[in-house]
């Protein structure tokens, strides 16, 4: 520990002892970084803020949500700081002052474009930063300048959402209608090609459908057909079989005989196949042996015996019906299958005719298609366009006017003349302490004896004369003076930037 302070003893007996060159030396960086610091032009920031309303009901109705303001705000965010805008910023303020040629407006285009920022804050709400650092300009007008500068931003921002989004919906109006009358055009021209086509085969566009269309039409028809038909035959086949386990005639109370016993037979027949009973079952063969005798004694007996059965007259009819419907059908089916063979027959004896008709069906399809979608797309955009010019579809406030800087943003002057002091004595007691550290000279005996390896038996004190101590008096006060200088000139310059920032306030 003693070490240590015999070591820092000696360190501030060194920087004491050479204490002109430290103060010299301060002095000196001082001056140079005080310079340094004034030529540093102050930079004046400004600051705006917007209100961006994107809900509108009646354009989410009809079709402009808050997705499509939302992303014309992030165009006009976007594009706001582009090349475009700051050339008007820069051709509407003073930094267009001396710009004469392209290449000097290309330069200040882009120094602009590094001092503007547009921040988005929330959904709707967004700060504009202008920053302005011209060292020709005087504080007050250079921060003058940097309002001004907000205050076009603004501007460029009400006409890109307000007249250029009109402008915009105006251009799209016209191309939209350019497009339409193409098409148009397009449409007519295949209209009278096929026209054109019908009147010279009028048997390949029967009703100004194509082959292939036909052919679809009529597979489709005998598909129909067909299922139509399977379905008539499967209830014709059931009607049958009611039919055939139905007698024709029923026998009264009154009424005996062969045709009594017929019916009751056939009526136990039923019941037993009713339970599940095969044709092989004896019981089954038995009974229908016996309904076949009793058939042939009925016919013995003739006609006459039992009154008609009133629902085998019903099935009968239906029966009727229902074979009619069939035959039906199946004329049907013979036409269409004369339809589709013929068209086939068409395509095969005239295959480049066919061909050349379903191509001119197809782009005549194809251009009607998109005539409609365009005209579909123009009265919503028309209707649009009416909403956006009438309403207003964005609306914005300015929340906070530009303001107009009272002190500069940058460079934070008084931290730096204070810095440069520092630095300076840093400086100065360093450059004492090294040259201390050159000269072979030793401030202890502790440390004679430490480089020489020697014993050190005393020391001689310095003793001042009365004379030497004046003169020592009056550098020390020539010293002190010298150091209150440096800090006065510190003081005035720290006076001198309030002074500066009061006035531009």
């Amino acid at each position: 520990m003693n070490g240590l302070l015999d070591e820092l003893r000696a360190a501030l007996f060194s920087v004491w002892h050479r204490r002109w060159i430290a103060l010299g030396v301060a002095w000196g960086v001082c001056l140079l970084g005080w310079l340094a610091v004034a030529m540093v032009p102050n930079s004046y920031e400004s600051k705006a803020r917007i209100f961006v309303q994107l809900d509108d009901p009646l354009a989410e109705q009809i079709g402009v949500g808050v997705g499509d303001r939302r992303r014309d705000i992030d165009r006009v965010r976007q594009t706001l700081t582009g090349a475009v805008n700051l050339e008007k910023v820069v051709r509407a303020t003073r930094l267009g002052d001396g710009v004469t040629t392209p290449k000097q407006l290309e330069g200040a285009v882009t120094a602009l474009g590094k001092e503007v920022k547009v921040v988005s804050q929330q959904d709707n709400l967004f700060e504009i930063h202008a920053t302005s650092t011209d060292g020709n300009l005087s504080d007050a007008e250079s921060a003058r300048l940097a309002q001004d500068i907000v205050q076009k931003l603004i501007d460029i921002f009400r006409e890109e959402n307000l007249a250029g989004g009109r402008g915009e919906m105006t251009d799209t109006m016209a191309f939209m209608n350019q497009q339409l009358a193409d098409r148009q055009k397009q449409l007519e021209a295949a209209e009278q090609r096929r026209l054109a086509f019908e009147a010279k085969y009028p048997e390949l566009t029967q009703g100004g459908a194509s082959l292939l269309q036909r052919m679809e039409q009529a597979r489709s028809d005998l598909r129909n057909i067909d299922a139509d038909i399977a379905a008539a035959q499967s209830s014709l086949a059931a009607l049958n079989g009611q039919l055939a386990g139905t007698p024709a005639t029923l026998v009264g109370p009154g009424t005996g005989g062969a045709r009594g016993a017929l019916a009751q037979a056939q009526a136990e027949l039923a019941g037993m196949r009713a339970r599940g009973l095969t044709d092989s079952h004896p019981d089954v063969v038995a009974a229908r042996n016996q309904i076949a005798q009793l058939r042939q004694a009925v016919q013995a007996e003739g006609p006459g015996a039992g009154t008609p059965n009133p629902a085998y007259g019903s099935l009968v009819a239906m029966r009727a019906d229902k074979q009619a419907s069939l035959q039906a059908l199946q004329a049907r089916r013979a036409a269409a299958q004369s339809e589709l063979s013929r068209v086939d027959a068409q395509q095969i004896e005239n295959p480049e005719v066919a061909a050349e008709a379903q191509r001119i069906s197809r782009d005549y399809d194809v251009l009607k298609g998109q005539y409609d979608k365009l005209l579909q797309d123009r009265e919503q955009l028309r209707l649009r366009g009416q909403v956006q010019s009438e309403r207003s579809g964005v609306k914005f406030q300015v929340i906070d006017p530009p303001s107009t800087p009272r002190s500069p943003a940058a460079p934070n002057r008084p931290l730096l003349l204070f810095g440069v002091l520092v630095i300076g004595l840093a400086a100065g007691v360093g450059a004492a302490f090294a040259i201390g550290h050159l000269r072979s000279s030793f401030q202890t005996t502790a440390r004679l004896e430490a480089a020489l390896g020697l014993p050190v038996l005393g020391s001689i004190s310095h003793t001042l004369t009365d004379s030497a101590r004046v003169l020592r008096r009056r550098r020390l006060k020539w010293f002190a003076g010298a150091g209150a200088a440096l800090g006065g000139v510190f003081v005035l310059l720290l006076a001198s930037e309030l002074i500066q920032r009061g006035m531009v306030a």
